[in-house]
């Protein structure tokens, strides 16, 4: 009687591995890359995770090791970076560049509004309390994408270039993006900078739609579209990722 054998499934990959220090437990998310030969940690300040990245083939108990050694580094950076900031009544928020104060109107009539009040610009909130957060992203979408709107429209007439679509995300790794097919891609955070700095990315990423590539033409056109290129750039190298810590729960 023949025995038949059948092979084991392979174990599913590990991406994710845990270390302690000092009585707290982190979490490293793993990323394996062939054309890497050394190990790398980076702690990402917009998603407030940390990152391991290793050669290909290496193995899951060197990783662990090299990130245990690494992990009152990872402590260090983590405490380093701007608490959290959620959309709720009495925290301070930027609007186009300039903080604001989130006041909860329950009993007014409307959405969200701004308005001056003896404490500085106010960003007001009607409605129930619970829903006060929600009622603060959507605001600040919509407000994102007419700013948006209007800037891509003007440099892309400019252009003479017509994009296909605009949308909103709430990217963690880059602040707009140009598809092939000429389809503008923004995070709705833009709308927390200085005015200047949407519009530097309205223009970067219209520029695209006629050089999909960072080439000398591109940020020569860029700059004529844009001529404060490089202190946009310079704002978002200092200050761009601390806009990803406004919003959260």
């Amino acid at each position: 009687m023949l025995r038949l054998f059948q092979r084991r499934p392979p174990a599913p990959e590990v991406t994710e591995i845990e270390v302690f220090h000092a009585g707290e437990a982190y979490r490293v998310a793993l990323k394996r890359m062939a054309t890497t030969r050394r190990y790398t940690l980076r702690v990402r300040a917009a998603t407030r995770d940390i990152l391991l990245t290793m050669p290909a083939k290496a193995s899951l108990k060197s990783a662990r090791e090299f990130a245990e050694r690494h992990a009152a580094w990872i402590g260090a950076r983590l405490a380093r970076l701007p608490h959290p900031v959620a959309f709720a009544p009495g925290a301070r928020t930027p609007l186009r560049g300039v903080e604001h104060l989130i006041v909860h109107r329950p009993t007014q009539r409307g959405v969200v509004w701004t308005e001056m009040t003896p404490d500085g610009p106010a960003l007001c909130v009607s409605g129930e309390l619970p829903h006060v957060s929600r009622r603060v992203g959507d605001y600040f979408k919509r407000e994102a994408r007419r700013d948006l709107e209007a800037a891509v429209g003007r440099h892309a007439a400019r252009l003479g270039v017509t994009p296909k679509r605009i949308a909103l995300r709430d990217t963690s790794s880059r602040w707009g993006s140009c598809s092939h097919k000429g389809n503008l891609n923004f995070s709705w955070r833009l709308i927390l900078a200085p005015p200047y700095v949407l519009d530097y990315l309205a223009a970067h990423e219209v520029a695209h739609i006629a050089h999909m590539n960072h080439s000398a033409m591109f940020w020569s056109l860029t700059r004529r579209l844009f001529p404060e290129t490089e202190r946009a750039e310079a704002w978002l190298k200092a200050h761009g990722s601390g806009l990803h810590r406004f919003g959260a729960a």
